[in-house]
C-alpha cells in the first residue's frame, strides 16, 4: 500500500464518510448527528448497524455490500487501520457506510436512545485479565442497551473460547434471549451469507486450525446487569496481539 500513518490520517481528515471527534469537543458541543444519523447523514429511514472494533473495516464494508437496505457504521480508535475500509467505501461509492473514530466506551455520546438496531463485535481482544475491557462485559452491555432499540441484536464472532464461554455465562446470568449459538461456525451447517464475510484475523485463526465461535442474542433495556461468577480456562495463545501460540 505504501502510505504511512501520517498520510492516512491526512486522508481521513478529508473523507466525508469518516467522523473524528475528541472527548473535549463532545463535552463542549456534543455530536451533531446524534439521533440524526438516518435523516442528516444517510438520508433514509433504514436501520443503523454498528461494527465495534472494526479494524480495517472488512466486515463493515462487506455487510454494506450485502445489505444495501441497511446503514453501517464501523467504529474503532485506530484510524490508520480504518483508512482501508473508508477508502474502499469511497471508491465503491457505498452510500450506506460511515466510519467513526472514537473509543467504544464513548458511543453513547454519538447515538441516541433506540437509534441502533444491531451491533456486531468481530474478533475483539478477549481481555482475559480485565473484565471491564471485554466488549461483552456488563459494563458495555449497559451502554449498548441505551442506544439499541427494543429487541436490538448483538452479534459476536470470536476465535477465543474464553470470550465465548464468558459471554454465554453473561447472557445466562442476565436472562437474555439467544438466537444463534455455535462453537464451530463453519462446521455447524448454518447457511447465512452474512457469516461468510471473513476478516483478516479470522482467516489467520482458521488457517491455524482454530474454530470460530458465533453468538447472536437480544439486548434488554435495564440498568441492573449482573457479572457472572465463573472461572474460565484461559486461551492457549496470547491475548495481546493474539498472533502466536505460547
Amino acid at each position: 500500500m505504501g502510505k504511512n500513518k501520517l498520510s492516512k490520517f491526512a486522508d481521513m481528515a478529508t473523507y466525508p464518510n469518516v467522523f473524528q471527534y475528541t472527548f473535549s469537543t463532545l463535552q463542549q458541543g456534543g455530536f451533531p448527528l446524534k439521533g440524526k444519523w438516518r435523516t442528516d447523514y444517510f438520508r433514509n429511514d433504514n436501520p443503523v448497524v454498528l461494527e465495534l472494533g472494526c479494524g480495517k473495516g472488512e466486515y463493515t464494508v462487506g455487510l454494506a455490500q450485502l445489505f444495501p437496505e441497511k446503514n453501517f457504521i464501523g467504529i474503532d480508535i485506530k484510524g490508520a487501520r480504518m483508512w482501508t475500509g473508508a477508502t474502499q467505501a469511497l471508491n465503491e461509492k457505498l452510500a450506506n457506510v460511515a466510519f467513526l473514530r472514537t473509543h467504544i466506551e464513548l458511543i453513547h455520546h454519538f447515538f441516541a436512545e433506540n437509534e441502533v438496531s444491531e451491533i456486531w463485535i468481530t474478533f475483539p481482544d478477549p481481555q482475559m485479565s480485565k473484565v471491564n475491557k471485554r466488549l461483552t462485559s456488563t459494563r458495555f452491555m449497559r451502554t449498548y442497551s441505551q442506544i439499541l432499540g427494543e429487541r436490538g441484536e448483538i452479534h459476536l464472532k470470536t476465535d477465543s473460547n474464553f470470550l465465548y464461554t464468558y459471554t454465554k455465562a453473561m447472557i445466562e446470568e442476565n436472562g437474555l434471549t439467544v438466537l444463534t449459538d455455535t462453537d464451530d461456525l463453519y462446521g455447524s451447517g448454518i447457511c447465512d451469507k452474512v457469516l461468510t464475510i471473513q476478516t483478516f484475523y479470522e482467516q489467520q485463526w482458521r488457517a491455524r486450525g482454530l474454530t470460530i465461535k458465533y453468538l447472536r442474542f437480544l439486548s434488554q433495556k435495564k440498568e441492573n446487569w449482573k457479572e457472572p461468577d465463573i472461572k474460565i480456562e484461559k486461551d492457549e495463545y496470547r491475548s495481546f496481539g493474539r498472533d502466536a501460540r505460547l
